[in-house]
């Protein structure tokens, strides 16, 4: 599995988001993105995690960064994740995991003390020239905002 290391440049992208849109990742150029991937919506993990970046939205914005949320979910759970918990940034729809592959955040991992594949919790920053300023694998899905937070100096 290959893992991005900062300098290199993000992989493209175009998938559906949690409204049925057409979200490329060219469409933020000049503009730093957050894309976070978790492994299942509305789970309690990936519910910690995406409210936390919802409650961190008006800082991160203030410091000029975007938000998407990745998963291998289907647009439609995506919408209902969004409405349950008033989720204010584009989910992403990678139902075939090839984004996700291309990331390193889709692979094998340790669940429960067993092996299993699945999406690698992880977080992407991504800078406005669309290169990889951090690359974050297995990261936990409680604090990791406010720790992401303090390591880009918005606290």
């Amino acid at each position: 599995m290959t893992r991005l290391e900062a300098g290199t440049l993000a992989p493209a992208f175009t998938l559906l988001d949690d409204h049925g849109d057409k979200v490329a990742l060219r469409s933020y150029q000049g503009t730093p993105v957050i894309l976070y991937a978790y492994p299942a919506a509305m789970t309690p993990g990936c519910t910690t995690q995406a409210c936390d970046f919802r409650d961190s939205l008006a800082s991160l914005s203030a410091a000029g960064y975007a938000v998407l949320g990745i998963s291998p979910d289907p647009v439609e759970k995506l919408a209902e994740f969004r409405e349950r918990d008033h989720l204010t940034f584009p989910l992403l729809s990678d139902p075939d995991h090839k984004v996700l592959e291309k990331y390193g955040a889709y692979g094998e991992k340790k669940l429960y003390g067993k092996t299993v594949v699945g999406v690698i919790r992880s977080t992407f920053v991504i800078d406005g020239r669309q290169r990889i300023e951090r690359a974050m694998y297995a990261v936990k899905a409680t604090g990791h905002v406010a720790k992401l937070g303090r390591d880009l100096g918005l606290d």
